[in-house]
């Protein structure tokens, strides 16, 4: 690791993918489930199973990066606005996500709704933060 807070290649590719992963398969559900597009194919256990498995990869990918990452990062001041935001919103889809499954049936609506629309501004934002650099480096 050539400077602090910089992940190694092998971190920074089970991040990207564990999120992405998390990401891919919550549109597709959405999309199927709440959009009705292509119900039968998106829409499926099988999308959303797929789904909580990858949110659980995404998950342990926080916590790989929350020691150092977001330390050193904080300390160079450097995206500190889409780093945060992106803590804010995994914050927010662990809570939703918990509550859809564990939570009261009174709540459920509330966190269908929170949970996708937060999902799609955290995919957004964590596109922009993980590929400034590629985008900054490339010529």
């Amino acid at each position: 690791m050539s400077r602090l807070g910089k992940m190694p290649s092998l971190q920074r590719a089970f991040v990207i993918c564990g999120m992405m992963a998390c990401s891919i398969t919550g549109l597709m559900y959405l999309l199927g489930h709440e959009f009705q597009i292509q119900r039968s194919t998106l829409g499926t256990h099988s999308i959303l199973a797929a789904h909580g498995i990858a949110a659980i990869l995404a998950t342990l990918a926080l916590g790989s990066v929350m020691p150092f990452h977001i330390k050193a990062g904080y300390k160079s001041r450097k995206q500190l606005w889409s780093g945060f935001s992106q803590l804010g919103f995994l914050a927010t889809l662990l809570i939703s996500g918990a509550l859809l499954y564990y939570g009261p049936e009174e709540m459920r609506d509330g966190a269908i709704e929170t949970h996708w629309i937060v999902g799609v501004l955290f995919f957004t934002i964590f596109i922009l933060h993980a590929f400034t650099k590629l985008r900054k480096t490339s010529p």
